[in-house]
């Protein structure tokens, strides 16, 4: 099969998974950011007491909601997650999640098991690496140069 026929026919327990971090509702911003920080990963999971999932905490919100000073790092997670619009199950094709991020310009897709539960995270990062494997040839990692060539001018 091709790669468009794979994406819309493909499940997407096909795609490079990342773990979840789980954030229980109610505990702090400063602890979720915490454990995002210690795991290098942009989005948290916020789970109820049963650990179904109820929203997805990201930097970018908190960011935003920093430079506006509406909140403070001890306040609960809960008044800066997102909802659950943004989850899919593995059984889900890939197309699905590519639309439902290109849609709602998402970054994270939290995958969940039939009763709501959290079991991965997914997203741009998985998406690419999906397309890194379909076209290894074309795909090149390159050094990211640190220095200026003698021929390159610095400055004006």
């Amino acid at each position: 099969m091709g790669l468009r026929a794979d994406i819309l026919n493909q499940p997407i327990s096909e795609l490079p998974l990342r773990p979840v971090i789980k954030v229980q509702s109610g505990q702090s911003i400063r602890q979720a950011m915490q454990k995002m920080l210690e795991a290098m990963l942009g989005c948290a999971v916020v789970v109820d007491a049963q650990g179904r999932y109820i929203g997805k905490f990201t930097e970018r919100r908190l960011m935003a909601a920093l430079l506006q000073g509406s909140h403070t790092l001890d306040g609960p997670v809960d008044a800066l997650m997102f909802g659950t619009q943004d989850c899919v199950l593995p059984t889900d094709h890939i197309a699905l999640m590519i639309q439902m991020m290109e849609s709602r310009k998402l970054r994270f897709i939290v995958v969940v098991d039939a009763e709501g539960r959290p079991v991965a995270l997914t997203g741009q990062k998985g998406v690419m690496e999906y397309l890194a494997e379909h076209f290894p040839r074309q795909v090149k990692v390159q050094k990211i140069e640190s220095k200026l060539h003698l021929d390159q001018r610095e400055g004006a």
